[in-house]
C-alpha cells in the first residue's frame, strides 16, 4: 500500500533510527498521528532545539551546549584521569557505574580503516594534545571488546605511552564482542576497579 507522500517520507525517516524497520516505523508514525499529535509535536520541536543548540564539548567531545560539557565543568572530578569512550551513551553508562570520577574522552567511532575511520574522525590529534599537557597521569582506555575496539584501544595506549602516561584497559566482566552501553552498571563498576596495565613493551609511537 502506498501512504501519502508526507506519511512515507515520516516512515522513511523513522527507519534511520537503529533498530527500527518498516513494521516499527509505522507503529510509531500511526501513534504519533492518531493518538499523540501533541507528543508528536513537542518531539518534533525537542529534535529542532537538539539539531540547533547541541554540539560537542571542545575538551573532551562530549556532547554539549556550550562549549565545555557539565562534566568539564563539574568540581570534584579526578582531572588527573581520563577515560576514552567510543560514545556519548558509553560515557552514560559509566556514569550510572558510579566507580569513575575522572574526565572523559568520547571518540565518537572506533578504528576502521575499511570504512574510512582512522586517527583524524576520531579526534586523535586532539587527545594528544590533551594527553601531552601535563595535565594527566593515567588513561583509562573503555572501548567495546570488539577487533576495531582493541584496534583503537592499542592505538589510543600507544599515544597515551608517547606521552608519559599510566595506559588501562577495562576488564572483568565487559562480554567478548559486547557493546560498553549495554553492561549493566554492576559489571562496569567491577570492570573500571580491575582494569589492567596495557602492554609490557613500548611500541612504536603511532603515526
Amino acid at each position: 500500500m502506498r501512504f501519502p507522500p508526507r506519511l512515507e517520507q515520516l516512515l522513511q525517516t523513522l527507519r534511520r533510527l537503529p533498530g527500527v524497520g518498516p513494521k516499527t516505523a509505522q507503529r510509531m508514525a500511526f501513534h504519533l498521528l492518531e493518538r499523540d499529535r501533541e507528543g508528536a509535536g513537542a518531539l518534533a520541536a525537542a529534535l529542532q532545539g537538539a539539531l540547533q543548540y547541541i554540539g560537542r564539548c571542545r575538551s573532551c567531545r562530549m556532547l554539549a551546549e556550550g562549549e565545555l560539557c557539565s562534566l568539564c565543568t563539574a568540581a570534584g572530578r579526578d582531572r588527573t584521569t581520563v577515560c576514552v569512550v567510543e560514545s556519548p551513551a558509553d560515557v552514560g553508562a559509566v556514569e550510572e557505574s558510579a566507580s569513575y570520577r575522572g574526565l572523559y574522552f568520547v571518540l565518537h567511532g572506533r578504528l576502521s580503516p575499511l570504512d574510512g575511520i582512522g586517527p583524524a574522525e576520531l579526534g586523535l590529534d586532539g587527545l594528544a594534545g590533551r594527553l601531552g599537557s601535563g595535565e594527566f597521569r593515567e588513561v583509562i582506555i573503555a572501548t567495546s571488546a570488539t577487533v576495531e575496539g582493541e584496534a583503537t584501544a592499542a592505538y589510543v595506549a600507544a599515544v597515551a605511552r608517547a606521552c608519559g602516561l599510566r595506559a588501562t584497559r577495562i576488564a572483568h566482566g565487559v562480554p567478548i564482542g559486547g557493546e560498553l552501553e549495554y553492561v549493566d552498571g554492576t559489571t562496569l563498576a567491577r570492570a573500571i576497579a580491575g582494569r589492567v596495565a596495557v602492554g609490557d613493551t613500548d611500541p612504536e609511537t603511532p603515526r
